[in-house]
């Protein structure tokens, strides 16, 4: 018990900060390069009989957990419901507080792929590890990439793998809940796919957008019950997506209280 302020204190000094700050980005970057030549390696092995990049993404999304192994500023951890078929696939929905938030569910132990904004997938090297995992690009305004995204978000259902999507679309500034839109209800409704609600708390204040310096934080991910969306039809995807952020927000409340 002794050692947990003693810990507290060296963190919450602001040259003890910079220094494990500058240390965390270091490493980052050493494990960024390290790790796009890994997944390309994986990429290549696993191409005849992994054609969905299943592996490709598993192993991609590692370097957040070896990450934060090797970072002291940070503890995350994954509670909640176990899932124990990593090939059903599910609609994957969650709150969005921080960029930070991506490092955080990829603690998640089993792979879906990710719908994300362009600038993600511009990224140097990052960028190409999520290519070649197979993550799904979407251009925001853009009707025609909307209806690829779509378009590729069902393919990665029907080969069995889950789909991640924030449905708020974007950051709140104060780190509330905001409204959520109704495509990855739509998406769940039409090919009868349960949604999986997360919950994300505490990477808000991780990484602060006006200082390059990390800040001690415990962030936690917490899985939801699965919902069920056989026999709904697109009259429920709003009584659908209103329900998921209730439950959301009840989480959130409980787990910030």
């Amino acid at each position: 018990m002794a050692s947990r302020p003693l810990r507290l204190r060296l963190l919450g000094n602001p040259i003890a900060r910079t220094v494990l700050s500058a240390w965390a980005w270091l490493v980052m970057g050493v494990l960024v390069i390290v790790w796009v030549v890994l997944v390309a390696v994986v990429w290549v092995v696993t191409w005849p009989f992994d054609r969905d990049r299943y592996w490709t993404g598993f192993v991609f999304r590692r370097i957040c957990v070896v990450h934060q192994w090797l970072n002291p500023l940070w503890r995350f951890r994954v509670t909640g419901v176990r899932i124990t078929d990593p090939r059903r696939p599910y609609v994957v929905v969650a709150n969005h507080e921080s960029f930070v938030d991506m490092l955080l569910i990829s603690h998640i132990p089993w792979e879906m792929k990710w719908l994300s904004k362009e600038s993600i997938f511009k990224i140097p090297l990052l960028g190409w590890m999520m290519r070649m995992s197979n993550d799904i690009l979407l251009r925001r305004g853009d009707k025609r990439s909307i209806i690829a995204a779509m378009r590729d978000a069902n393919d990665r259902l029907d080969h069995r793998l889950s789909v991640m999507i924030f449905p708020e679309g974007t950051r709140t500034r104060d780190g509330s809940l905001g409204e959520f839109k109704d495509g990855a209800f739509r998406l769940a409704i039409e090919k009868g796919c349960p949604i999986l609600p997360l919950v994300v708390d505490g990477t808000r204040t991780a990484l602060e957008a006006d200082d390059w310096r990390m800040n001690a934080t415990h962030a936690e991910v917490r899985i939801l019950e699965p919902i069920e969306t056989t026999g709904m039809t697109r009259d429920d995807i709003e009584a659908l997506r209103d329900r998921v952020r209730t439950l959301i927000a009840d989480e959130l409340a409980r787990m910030r209280s």
